[in-house]
């Protein structure tokens, strides 16, 4: 178990992404794939209001409402840390102090809970002060309908705002950050924003660690993937790093006699204030690769030669 930032919460070091239901799986599936990852030992589980307002014929709130009946269903609202984001629901956009009070409301319906453990900023909104967002979200908080905060796809400038401001007011802080990052996306997360979470204590928890499924491994030259995210994900076999990483990759789960997800995974869990990498699953068969990263635990020449790969 993982502790996130100064917070009460601990969790399976990695977190289950539920962006996937109610777009790529349906609730029969997701159903089966929360059975799958909390059969595991799996108890962090990441969705967002807006998931998955981009399918047509939904509205978003699509993911929250199928994590909701399933929390319902099987009553095991006790045994899981839920994390939740506002600010991109079609609804309720942007980071106003009433928009994040309608959001928070709107996501503990469609969850059935009564709080939400962990409630992300989704993005920057530069145009609403600091000061009112954390405000809005430590009123939550003191409510009881939130147990932490924290921020999705922050600048280190915003984050260093935040912090500076809750530390001085004694209000709610931001305990954990989602930044793109993996093997072959690591530019965005790298260097000031990565020593700032580390000098302030701010726990990491990097999504897109997969890059969309290119380091599970089954992207290679000639073959097809039936994804809707194919092509992003092929699309790293054109860059420099990519095909270099795969190989060190193979090279790492061959050694270990593991899943070359697995692997990827792991290299993130090895880094400085990463808590749980982000890592969705449409179907069962794919929870285990996922969910045995924490029985992996690289050597530092692995860790090392993963990161020259990739650089």
């Amino acid at each position: 178990m993982a502790r996130i930032g100064n917070s009460a919460l601990d969790v399976f070091p990695l977190s289950l992404g539920g962006n996937v239901f109610g777009w790529t799986a349906d609730e029969a599936q997701s159903f089966a794939v929360l059975d799958a990852f909390t059969g595991h030992g799996g108890d962090f589980i990441d969705t967002a209001d807006v998931y998955s307002a981009w399918v047509p014929g939904n509205s978003g709130g699509e993911s929250e409402t199928i994590l909701g009946a399933w929390l319902a269903r099987r009553g095991r609202r006790d045994d899981v840390v839920i994390a939740t984001k506002v600010g991109m629901h079609p609804d309720h956009k942007g980071l106003r102090a009433d928009t994040i009070k309608k959001g928070a409301e709107a996501s503990l319906r469609r969850l059935g809970v009564d709080h939400i453990d962990l409630y992300y900023t989704h993005r920057n909104d530069t145009d609403v002060p600091v000061e009112e967002i954390i405000t809005a979200l430590d009123a939550l908080v003191q409510e009881g309908k939130v147990r932490a905060i924290g921020a999705s796809n922050i600048s280190t400038e915003r984050l260093a705002a935040s912090l500076d401001f809750s530390e001085r007011e004694g209000l709610a802080r931001y305990e954990i950050i989602q930044p793109k990052y993996n093997l072959v996306e690591r530019e965005e997360f790298e260097g000031p924003l990565a020593d700032l979470v580390a000098a302030r204590g701010v726990s990491t928890a990097p999504y897109y660690g997969l890059a969309s499924g290119f380091l599970t491994g089954k992207y290679r030259p000639g073959t097809q993937v039936d994804s809707p995210r194919a092509a992003r994900a092929a699309g790293f076999l054109d860059t420099p790093s990519g095909p270099k990483v795969l190989a060190a990759l193979d090279e790492v789960a061959a050694s270990h006699g593991a899943e070359v997800a697995t692997v990827a995974l792991a290299w993130l869990a090895a880094q400085p204030t990463v808590v749980a990498p982000i890592a969705s699953a449409r179907t069962v068969e794919q929870v285990p690769s996922l969910t045995a990263v924490a029985e992996l635990e690289l050597t530092e020449q692995e860790v090392a030669a993963l990161t020259a790969a990739a650089s």
